[in-house]
């Protein structure tokens, strides 16, 4: 597999991300985020997210995160850490994904755990956090004590530095926040999936406008071969970039590890919603 490490990059994140993932889709997530006073999506969202960056304001996670438009951003933060602070965020968003996660695998014995967390946790920190700002806050934090806080930990580490990476390579492209996402529903994403981002319809309209003048869209608003294409070379780069955990691990490693995560990812899915905005494929069988 390591023959092409950027395909071996993409095929772990898809089954890293779902375990990662339950924290947004899981209903004890959000009980979890709720018993510490962040009611609504968003307030947990933004909380249990930012929390590794302290008691940020609003700037640096508009920043980080990327694709949500700034006043979305400014009506959470700072103002949810009067509700908690960033280390009881970090304590329910860790809560509500194991006990999520504790729900999706019962079924597996204790020593596939053990197993997963100790390759998933040798993978994370073999990346490199430099540049990796939402990477390196998560690698910085307490390790869990038990095998499913490790494993959650870990895939959240390699998640969010994988993030980074993109959001890096669609700034070296030219991208913009909505720019992105208006391709995103061009090429294979209904629109009010991405309506909570917070962008206003004249914000939208103006983005397909860049993204025509780009060569990226035909006139009705379809994607052109050479959007493909530049938009496939961003993706290569992402996945080069998210590429030296799994070459350090090894190949024989990296195909054990995924055969230990491929249950506990495929039980994951079941929380996703279909067309959700992380854009994450089904496992094949």
């Amino acid at each position: 597999m390591l023959d092409d490490p950027g395909r071996t990059a993409r095929l772990m994140w898809t089954h890293v991300e779902p375990l990662h993932a339950v924290t947004y889709f899981h209903p004890r997530a959000r009980a979890a985020y709720e018993a510490v006073g962040l009611r609504g999506y968003w307030r947990g969202y933004f909380a249990g997210r930012a929390a590794p960056l302290g008691p940020t304001d609003a700037a640096p996670v508009i920043a980080t995160f990327f694709n949500f438009a700034p006043h979305m951003v400014s009506r959470a933060l700072p103002a949810v850490w009067k509700l908690a602070t960033p280390q009881e965020a970090l304590r329910a968003r860790l809560t509500g994904a194991v006990q999520a996660l504790a729900e999706l695998t019962y079924e597996l014995p204790e020593s596939h755990l053990v197993e997963a967390a100790d390759l998933l946790e040798e993978a994370a920190a073999a990346q490199d956090t430099a540049g990796r700002v939402l990477g390196a806050a998560n690698a910085a934090l307490p390790r869990g004590e038990y095998p499913l806080a490790r494993l959650w930990q870990a895939a959240t580490t390699l998640r969010e530095s994988r993030g980074d990476g993109h959001v890096a390579a669609l700034v070296a492209a030219g991208l913009d926040p909505v720019e992105t996402l208006a391709w995103r529903v061009a090429v294979d994403m209904p629109l009010q999936n991405l309506l909570g981002r917070g962008w206003s319809e004249e914000q939208w309209q103006a983005a397909r406008g860049r993204l025509a003048e780009r060569g990226w869209l035909d006139p009705e608003g379809e994607p052109t071969d050479v959007g493909r294409a530049d938009f496939q070379a961003i993706e290569d780069a992402t996945d080069r970039a998210a590429a030296r955990p799994w070459v350090a691990l090894g190949a024989d490693r990296v195909d054990r590890l995924r055969e230990l995560l491929d249950p506990m990812a495929r039980a994951c899915h079941t929380v996703i919603p279909e067309n959700s905005p992380i854009g994450l494929p089904a496992l094949r069988s």
